[in-house]
């Protein structure tokens, strides 16, 4: 085997928000419906799920298939402690060449999609970062 494929996991209060959220961020879209259903709407219904657990989950996947599958949970408690892990958003590919205006308008666009910029990392030996945090707290870097 060449490799596992993974999803990464997320509790969120809104799966669906978040699910919104981290599309725009990381360039995903939700994932489709299963066979042989149109819309989520309509697989919900067929499942004889209750619409008010209709937001329970939610995943998001990469378009070109490359990028691991980011599946979304609700959870009723709230974070309450940093990550220990974290996504990174990559702006630029140079580790110590970046573009610090094309990752400031990226961290703006996150802030303007309800992100909140929480620091600004400039050092010498190992680069610069912004720190973030989504909608609901949980931290990542745009890089």
């Amino acid at each position: 085997m060449n490799g596992s494929r993974f999803s990464v996991t997320m509790d969120a209060a809104d799966p669906q928000a978040q699910g919104e959220f981290w599309s725009l961020a990381l360039g995903y879209e939700r994932e489709a419906p299963p066979t042989p259903h149109a819309t989520w709407e309509e697989a919900l219904t067929a499942w004889v799920l209750p619409p008010e657990r209709w937001n329970d989950a939610n995943a998001i996947v990469d378009p070109d298939g490359i990028g691991p599958r980011v599946f979304i949970q609700k959870v009723s408690e709230p974070k309450v402690v940093k990550n220990r892990v974290h996504l990174d958003v990559r702006v630029s590919t140079d580790r110590m060449n970046k573009d610090h205006g094309l990752m400031s308008e990226r961290a703006d666009e996150l802030v303007a999609a309800g992100a909140t910029r929480l620091a600004v990392f400039d050092d010498p030996s190992i680069g610069y970062w912004i720190v973030m945090a989504d909608p609901e707290g949980n931290e990542f870097c745009i890089v």
